[in-house]
């Protein structure tokens, strides 16, 4: 596996989401959790190996060091409701990383992308520890493009320009795939703190209000200028 340049997070790592989407397709069930131990390198010819006979385990290595693992997952809670379109593109007018962006390149929701190369989403507060990003995608995406949109719009629900954070551990679960041009929300909602530690959730609807994906995930706060270091 090798994980594209144009699909990074921080500079010079792997986007959380995209990268455990990736590795996620690797293992056949239905929800996944995925554990990101160390940053992502890029442009790396990377290994995936099956940890169980089933295939419902995988590791990514980068050489001996271990990058992520991924196993089956559970999610319990019922998603974020959804607000309208209408109401999400309200909400990335407020969208706080204009100019305070700890990773302004970020695949999923960095402003210095150009529209086309990355998703260029903007999850904006519509209530106290909750947001919301309108996306509509030109063409239909690949599972792991949804795991990517689940994936920042939870940082975002604890407003990560103040205090920066990455993804570390991701469950996810996709039932489906955007159509091309479909209006779709991303939700984030704050859950709890526990000192660097955060847990946060997401879900994605398409038009009609449709359930396409949701995750639960944990970030952990990182001083940018050292991260990945």
């Amino acid at each position: 596996m090798i994980i594209e340049r144009r699909f990074h997070g921080p500079e010079g790592s792997g986007n959380g989401g995209y990268v455990a989407g990736r590795l996620a397709g690797r293992v056949p069930i239905d929800t996944v959790t995925v554990t990101l131990r160390r940053p992502p390198p890029l442009e790396t010819e990377l290994a995936v190996t099956v940890e169980d006979e089933r295939g419902h385990s995988a590791r990514l290595w980068d050489g001996e060091r271990l990058i992520a693992e991924a196993l089956a997952g559970a999610i319990v809670v019922p998603p974020i409701a959804a607000v309208p379109f209408e109401e999400a593109l309200k909400a990335a007018e407020k969208y706080r990383a204009a100019e305070n962006h700890p990773f302004p390149g970020c695949f999923v929701c960095g402003p210095d992308r150009e529209p086309g190369d990355g998703l260029r989403l903007e999850p904006g507060p519509v209530t106290e520890g909750t947001v919301a990003a309108p996306w509509v995608p030109e063409r239909v995406p690949e599972r792991e493009l949804v795991w990517a949109a689940l994936d920042c719009p939870g940082g975002w629900s604890f407003d990560v320009a103040g205090r920066p954070a990455v993804l570390g551990t991701m469950t996810a679960q996709v039932m489906d795939v955007p159509r091309a041009g479909e209006r779709c929300v991303v939700m984030g909602f704050a859950r709890s703190r526990e000192g660097r530690k955060m847990h946060a959730a997401t879900a994605l609807y398409g038009a009609g209000g449709r359930l396409l994906g949701r995750a639960e995930q944990i970030w952990i706060e990182v001083d940018p200028e050292t991260f990945g270091r």
